[in-house]
């Protein structure tokens, strides 16, 4: 059988400043929102969610879409890195996790990673690539291709709210 690899790609100008973007890919809540309420994400591990994914994690969660209905499990494995470009710095974090359970985890590649740079007006330029790779990948395509541009209208939407998330953030601990 074939190995097939393939992409999906976004480019975005989103309404928030870099640094606001950086904290929202790095942010399980920011996460949550963003899929919301279509898909839910929840913890396979007795302390929950970390409150930012950090590079070499191993986070483990359930996914499930409009609440109930079973989407597998998904190993979700952070990394950053930074390139210095005559624009500015990009940050690119990267989940190179893999689906454990579930529809996707037909797939043997998944490789998704955002990279965040300044765009004029202290505005963010968004680039996100999915690749998947395996068998299945040409039947499963066109539906992560579908969610892509959803969750293209979401960053869009949510973006101008992510400036706010490191007050809100700082607040709740300075409460606890």
């Amino acid at each position: 059988m074939p190995h097939w690899s393939m992409r999906i790609l976004l480019k975005l100008v989103i309404d928030c400043d870099p640094d606001a973007a950086w904290r929202a890919v790095h942010s399980p809540r920011a996460v949550a929102e963003l899929y919301g309420p279509v898909l839910d994400l929840a913890p396979l591990v007795p302390g929950g969610l970390p409150t930012s994914w950090s590079p070499g994690d191993d986070v483990p969660v359930e996914l499930s879409a409009f609440g109930s209905v079973p989407m597998g499990r998904q190993l979700i494995h952070p990394s950053d890195r930074f390139v210095d470009e005559p624009e500015g710095r990009v940050r690119i974090f990267r989940d190179s996790g893999i689906p454990l359970t579930g529809p996707l985890a037909s797939l043997d590649v998944w490789d998704h990673q955002m990279a965040i740079s300044p765009a004029a007006g202290g505005k963010t330029l968004w680039r996100d690539r999915l690749v998947i790779g395996g068998p299945t990948a040409p039947l499963l395509w066109p539906v992560l291709w579908s969610v892509w541009q959803w969750r293209g209208a979401r960053i869009r939407s949510l973006a101008p709210s992510w400036a706010h998330d490191e007050t809100t953030e700082r607040d709740a601990a300075a409460e606890a």
